[in-house]
């Protein structure tokens, strides 16, 4: 296969997991979303569509990405998603963030903050890579790098099947510095005190979406992407 054909897959499966996080997201009419990692604020809107939210809020870093944002009517704040989060408690219906965990070092005092934002009965819609999808576990097996798992802060290196191999990361922030398993994931979102709605997987490397849907259902473990739909345990609120 072409660079040109993994480069096109790579950005179906993207445009795949947006599609699956979507369906995913429960209508809530007046409802609070904030979105972690907004960039420039085209996916935060769609998810505010899905789920009618009134109020649209979002956190990133990157000033042109802010402004871009702010365009698209969200109410930014610029804030590093590693330290406590500028905001009440319970004060979000739901709280979204696609391909943001992997990027965090502060893994436990996130998902401390998604928990404490969310009202009784919100809900948190998060999506990261998967360690164990089948492209991850036939790199290692062959002796490349996982793709998604990065050795540089500057560079894409590590796997000549990488379309993006060589390819400097737009911004420092946007290396990967922890990737996921479905198994650990689950556990460390139970141990922060959310109760699971569903965990399912999107993408299936190394076929096209037509094909990826159905693969993903039958095998919801090894599939490109993670996302998980959660709610606050019994108690709700901060741990």
């Amino acid at each position: 296969m072409g660079s040109g054909y993994l480069y096109r897959l790579f950005r179906a499966t993207e445009a795949l997991n947006k599609e699956t996080i979507l369906r995913m997201v429960d209508p809530c009419p007046g409802a609070a979303l904030l979105d972690c990692g907004c960039g420039d604020g085209s996916f935060t809107v769609e998810v505010a569509r899905a789920a009618r939210a009134a109020e649209i809020h979002g956190i990133e870093a990157v000033p042109e990405r802010v402004r871009a944002a702010e365009a698209r009517g969200v109410a930014v704040r610029s804030a590093d998603l590693n330290r406590a989060l500028p905001y009440d408690d319970a004060s979000f219906d739901l709280v979204h963030a696609n391909q943001v965990i992997e990027h965090l070092h502060a893994t436990d005092l996130f998902l401390r903050e998604v928990r404490r934002l969310l009202r009784p009965g919100g809900r948190a819609i998060l999506s990261t890579n998967n360690l164990a999808s089948w492209h991850n576990v036939a790199s290692l097996m062959l002796g490349y790098q996982p793709m998604p798992m990065h050795v540089s802060g500057e560079v894409i290196a590590g796997n000549p099947l990488d379309p993006l191999r060589g390819e400097r990361h737009p911004q420092g922030e946007d290396s990967h510095l922890r990737i996921f398993s479905f198994r650990g994931f689950r556990e460390l979102c139970e141990h922060h005190g959310f109760r699971e709605l569903a965990l399912r997987t999107s993408g299936y490397y190394p076929f096209p979406p037509a094909l990826a849907r159905p693969l993903a259902r039958l095998d919801r473990r090894h599939g490109v992407y993670l996302i998980a739909k959660l709610a606050a345990g019994p108690g709700g609120g901060a741990a």
